[in-house]
Formats: structure tokens, C-alpha cells, sequence
């Protein structure tokens, strides 16, 4: 496969930010097991949801509190009943269960990553 590079203006346009996850819920209507997550972004982005498939590796208690990183500037996306307004980043281990993306240290909520 040929490697794909962006320019620097088109990363610009990707707008990852940090947040605090406020709530979890289990989503029983997904396809896939799933749990419905609310994330503080802070300022004028406040509080968004998504759907994450991220039930094998973490449970909701867990979650709430967790610093995330997301996509905060794709259009919203209906899934199921469930309309989805950011996409919560990660990454695949070895059995394809997502890692989320996380800050190192607390970072203030809608921080863009730079």
C-alpha cells in the first residue's frame, strides 16, 4: 500500500480535543456492544456524545473522570436511536479492542491537540 501524506493545512482542519468523560451508559440497541459516552469539552464546545465499541477493555464506572481524546468537528452521525456528535479516538490491540486515547496529565477540557 502507497503511504498518503497530508499537508499541514489539512491536519489543521482535524480538530482533536481533550475532555472529560461526565457519563456512561450501556447501548443496548447497537449492532455491537457499545456504551453511549458524554464528554465535557469545555468552553463553547461543552458537553458531546458518542458511541464507542470500548465494553471488552473498560467498564462505565471507570470511564467517568478518564481525560479523552476526539474528533470534534466531524458532522453528527445517527446511529441507531443514538445520535453521535464526536468520535472518541483509540487504538487497536492485537484482538482489535480499542485503546482510547488519553492525556498523560490532566490538561483543561477543550485543549486542542497542537
Amino acid at each position: 500500500m502507497e503511504k498518503s501524506y497530508l499537508t499541514w493545512e489539512e491536519f489543521k482542519k482535524v480538530d482533536l480535543r481533550v475532555g472529560t468523560v461526565t457519563k456512561v451508559e450501556t447501548f443496548p440497541e447497537a449492532r455491537n456492544p457499545a456504551y453511549k459516552v458524554w464528554v465535557d469539552f469545555g468552553g463553547d464546545l461543552g458537553i458531546r456524545k458518542t458511541s464507542a465499541q470500548i465494553t471488552v477493555l473498560y467498564s462505565p464506572e471507570e470511564l467517568v473522570g478518564k481525560q479523552v481524546i476526539g474528533v470534534t468537528n466531524f458532522e453528527p452521525k445517527q446511529i441507531g436511536p443514538f445520535m453521535s456528535e464526536f468520535l472518541l479516538t483509540g487504538f487497536a490491540d492485537e484482538n482489535n479492542n480499542i485503546i482510547i486515547a488519553t492525556a498523560n496529565s490532566t490538561a483543561p477540557n477543550g485543549a486542542k491537540l497542537i
